[in-house]
């Protein structure tokens, strides 16, 4: 396979063929632009949207993709007569976002949110292709099972997180004896220096403005509660082969240095960039060559000063929360996640106050037993479980905007 010549440094033979699960969330369309940039440089054979069919299919012709899905079958319609004439082959449903994962792209981006990711994950991962994963929580929900299948079938993982990505960069594998730790930093969102008491009354759209980064609102509501921090911490645990002790968290305001690794030598490497997902994303798009990305350019001098800063335990509770889920391993993670996915959700729909999120995911996580993950139908039963456990908690919730008390 081309993925494999690729995968031993050489120069792939023709077009790179590629495939955007997620195509119209904001890491999909930073990846069509880099291959609208250099468009004799790739094949797209498959895009996936969720519902928003009109700029899937505006996506599909431009890229001249082969195949178009839109996972809301109610949007089916839509796209079809979007791209009538076209002869690029559309479908809708769970299934047909699988059967895209399968199509025979040499890479393939990973950013469909949530768990809903899992299983086109792994469809690209059993095919053997480059998988640049943008979709963390499939490796918090199913982190062991991933790893374990793409080692079966010579996939090669690629992080487009800028934390992991900046550590895959600088963590050498053929010396991983010799690191002593890696540390992920965090912008610390836009309630690092907002008193607690204050952060009662965050509104959803005070929550979605990142001071640095242009996300989606999930992400942007994961990353000021910092859960995105410990969601980052069970991926790079899975990534790196590393344990939670050994994988820190400081906050750097700036987003400058996305990532650290600390070697035994006392040596510590560091990546450095504008917070611009332009970068991470051409950095497994080329792999394991570089290629032109329009991000800023770095300028130091013009920063003048970086700051780190620990993270504030008491302001951002999710962090050790996703940390005592990894340590408990077996199904504490996916429990995590599900939970997350629904508190945020209800934030976002203003059904429950900013504080409640990791207050419904910690009372999650203690009402669910432990139970072993052996297989893809366990973590879906376990995810079912956990969101129908959080939603509850959720009715019987206190007005939006109570404090953590309200949830003890």
């Amino acid at each position: 396979m081309k993925a494999d010549k690729a995968r031993k440094g050489s120069a792939p033979r023709g077009p790179r063929r590629v495939t955007i699960l997620g195509s119209t969330g904001s890491v999909g369309c930073n990846t069509v632009e880099l291959i609208e940039a250099s468009p004799d440089d790739y094949a797209v054979e498959a895009l996936v949207a969720h519902r928003n069919a009109e700029l899937l299919a505006r996506q599909a012709r431009r890229l001249k993709a082969k195949f178009a899905v839109v996972s809301d079958e109610s949007q089916y319609r839509v796209l079809k007569e979007a791209l009538s004439g076209s002869g690029i082959e559309a479908a809708s449903g769970v299934q047909a976002v699988v059967e895209a994962a399968s199509y025979p792209a040499d890479w393939v981006m990973a950013a469909i949110v949530g768990s809903a990711g899992l299983a086109p994950t792994l469809a690209a991962v059993r095919r053997g292709a480059l998988v640049a994963l943008a979709n963390k929580e499939v490796m918090v929900c199913a982190g062991a099972l991933v790893t374990a299948e793409a080692k079966r079938y010579g996939a090669r993982l690629l992080p487009v997180d800028s934390e992991h990505n900046a550590i895959f960069q600088v963590f050498h594998t053929d010396h991983a004896h010799a690191i002593d730790r890696i540390v992920l930093t965090a912008s610390g969102g836009p309630f690092r220096e907002r008193a607690l008491k204050d952060m009662e009354h965050v509104t959803p759209e005070q929550a979605v403005k990142h001071p640095n980064w242009s996300m989606g609102a999930k992400i942007s509501v994961d990353s000021a509660t910092m859960m995105n921090k410990g969601l980052e911490v069970i991926e790079a645990h899975h990534l790196f082969d590393l344990p939670s002790e050994r994988i820190e968290v400081v906050v750097h305001p700036q987003s400058v240095v996305h990532g650290l690794v600390y070697y035994s030598d006392g040596s510590v490497l560091a990546q450095l960039g504008s917070p611009d997902m332009r970068t991470p994303i051409a950095n497994t798009l080329g792999w394991p060559h570089r290629i032109p990305a329009p991000s800023p350019k770095l300028d130091l001098a013009l920063l003048a000063r970086l700051t780190f800063e620990a993270p504030d335990p008491a302001r951002f509770p999710a962090l050790r929360i996703a940390r005592e889920a990894l340590q408990a391993g077996a199904g504490a993670p996916t429990i995590l996640n599900a939970a997350n996915e629904v508190a945020v959700a209800a934030f976002l729909d203003k059904r429950i106050g900013f504080l409640d999120i990791a207050a419904i995911v910690e009372r999650t996580l203690e009402a669910l037993p432990d139970r072993r993950i052996d297989a893809l139908a366990d973590i879906y039963a376990l995810d079912a479980e956990a969101r129908e456990t959080a939603r509850r908690f959720i009715g019987n919730r206190a007005p939006a905007g109570a404090s953590q008390a309200a949830f003890g």
